[in-house]
């Protein structure tokens, strides 16, 4: 088998073509042979073979070899891949854990960066103080954006929005001159009147839009070279938020979105279906999380009749779950309030 097909999900695995094919190699050849003997079948150079079998070495892809002079052995694809995934998912709540503590240390270390307002240190954070200096910041960050806009949205929200987290049609400027700008809106959130619809709106503007659970934080990151981080508490005209700019921290603020994204369910485009009322009942009960056997009971119809209706309901919604299925009858406002 070759790279073609899933050359995308092997490169994220920190793996890259010459690794495939050693490790197909190594399923297939004798755990006496050598290296050489690889490289002679593969028509790739001992040195290119040697730096493959490190690299799957160290993604836990291969045993060593009981022999010095001989192959390690290849470790079983579905035991080395859930191995690999259950160290990366390792890695995330690391970052994710990493980032909670620093978010909530805001208000700290604004004020020990010397009491200064709207002042770039040479750590890389500038601290931000009060609802009104936050927000132009925010606007300020969007206009300068020329490249793209990663954005985490999630409770709780403040009426007028304090923190500086723009509104949902804010982001949308940047789009229109041709800046990709990406929204992970966590899925608590979907249930704040007006939300949904607004989120809809955006996606019809051209901003990308993903659903997740438990978003560790709200942040906005620009260009991939700053983040704005606001404060914990969005309902205090007085908090600070912190603009980052240090690598360090711009390190892992980065991966922690992309880790995030990835995970996430697309909410696709709105359209303008039309439901009946036991539908938009059924879609409401689907998001509540109920079995199938309680929605038969409330809505007093046997329970084949409700996997008939959510079959068609995701079928309309175009999703392939019934996760994708709640998100998105959410975000185009048909779901009983």
């Amino acid at each position: 088998m070759g790279l073609t097909g899933w050359d995308t999900q092997w490169q994220a695995l920190g793996l890259g073509a010459d690794e495939l094919r050693v490790y197909q190699a190594l399923l297939d050849v004798p755990e006496h042979a050598s290296p050489t003997a690889v490289a002679q079948s593969l028509g790739l150079p001992v040195r290119r073979v040697t730096q493959a079998l490190d690299n799957l070495g160290e993604h836990s892809f291969t045993r060593p070899a009981r022999e010095a002079a001989a192959l390690p052995a290849a470790v079983a694809p579905a035991t080395a891949l859930r191995n690999l995934i259950h160290l990366r998912q390792a890695e995330i709540l690391r970052k994710s854990a990493e980032l909670e503590e620093l978010t909530g240390s805001v208000d700290r270390i604004a004020a020990q960066l010397l009491g200064t307002v709207n002042t770039p240190r040479a750590t890389g954070i500038e601290t931000v103080r009060g609802g009104a200096e936050i927000a132009a910041r925010v606007a300020s960050l969007l206009v300068s954006a020329s490249e793209e806009v990663a954005l985490f949205d999630r409770p709780p929200y403040a009426a007028s929005q304090p923190d500086g987290m723009p509104a949902p049609l804010d982001v949308a400027e940047p789009v229109r001159r041709g800046v990709r700008v990406r929204v992970a809106v966590d899925r608590e959130g979907l249930s704040f009147p007006g939300r949904a619809r607004g989120l809809g709106d955006l996606a019809l503007q051209g901003v990308q839009i993903r659903v997740g659970t438990d978003l560790p934080t709200k942040l906005i990151t620009v260009d991939r070279r700053v983040t704005l981080l606001p404060p914990t508490d969005a309902a205090d005209p007085t908090a600070s938020a912190l603009v980052v700019t240090d690598s360090l921290l711009s390190n892992a603020l980065v991966p922690l979105f992309e880790a995030v994204w990835e995970q996430a369910v697309p909410i696709g485009s709105v359209t303008r279906d039309l439901i009946t009322e036991e539908d938009r009942e059924l879609l409401t009960m689907l998001a509540s999380g109920l079995k199938d056997q309680a929605m038969a009971r409330r809505l007093d119809i046997h329970v084949h009749t409700v996997r008939r209706r959510i079959t068609r309901l995701m079928q309309a919604l175009n999703a392939e779950t019934r996760f994708q299925a709640g998100v998105q009858a959410a975000l185009r406002g048909w779901l009983t309030v």
